[in-house]
């Protein structure tokens, strides 16, 4: 992607934070990347292209870190922890700090599903590679890695929309680490990253 592409991008991301998707034109947008509409028209066809982007690019930057932080971690709750709070605690936590949030949220819902489910098979592929080599224990518990991931991926996906507050998605987080944990027959004393920082602005 190119760094004039980034940038609108950027840009896009601000002023959809800022008015909501419904409310921005692509007069907006062009205003506050300072490009042309010829420029913005160049890259993108529409709001679609750009929402679809933004999210594409959350995922790759999500995953990134996901997979740099797979790498330092030893145990199964480690690497669920690590998991949990890039997929949802951190985008909980970007969404909450916009002035629309909701508008937001409303806006990538309407016009952006494909570019979701894509963005939700991508984690829940990385979610299968960390559950992979407890599969044997997964399926003595009636479970395929396939199943858990597919179930784990979007439950903490709609934690970050239904959640009453942080702490709350915090808790529901750990609870389907324990969830995790516990099928792969892992045991899990205590909650330690997911948990750590829940009284975190």
């Amino acid at each position: 992607m190119d760094e004039l592409k980034q940038e609108i991008l950027d840009a896009a991301l601000q002023v959809f934070s800022r008015y909501g998707v419904k409310r921005t034109s692509m007069g907006d947008l062009c205003q506050e990347a300072g490009v042309s509409r010829q420029t913005l028209y160049n890259r993108f066809r529409n709001k679609d292209d750009i929402l679809r982007d933004l999210i594409g690019r959350y995922t790759d930057a999500a995953i990134d870190e996901i997979r740099q932080g797979l790498e330092q971690a030893e145990s199964l709750g480690d690497r669920l922890d690590i998991f949990f709070d890039r997929m949802a605690l951190n985008a909980y936590d970007i969404v909450q700090a916009m002035p629309n949030a909701e508008e937001f949220i409303e806006g990538v819902n309407a016009v952006s599903q494909e570019a979701l489910e894509q963005s939700a098979c991508r984690f829940q592929e990385v979610l299968a590679e960390v559950l992979e080599p407890h599969q044997a224990a997964l399926a003595r518990a009636g479970l395929g890695v396939a199943d858990l991931s597919n179930f784990a991926q979007r439950s903490a996906k709609a934690a970050t929309s239904h959640a009453r507050d942080r702490a709350d998605l915090v808790s529901q987080l750990r609870t389907l680490r324990q969830l995790c944990l516990s099928v792969a027959g892992q045991r899990a004393p205590d909650a330690t990253h997911t948990g750590h920082d829940e009284n975190a602005n």
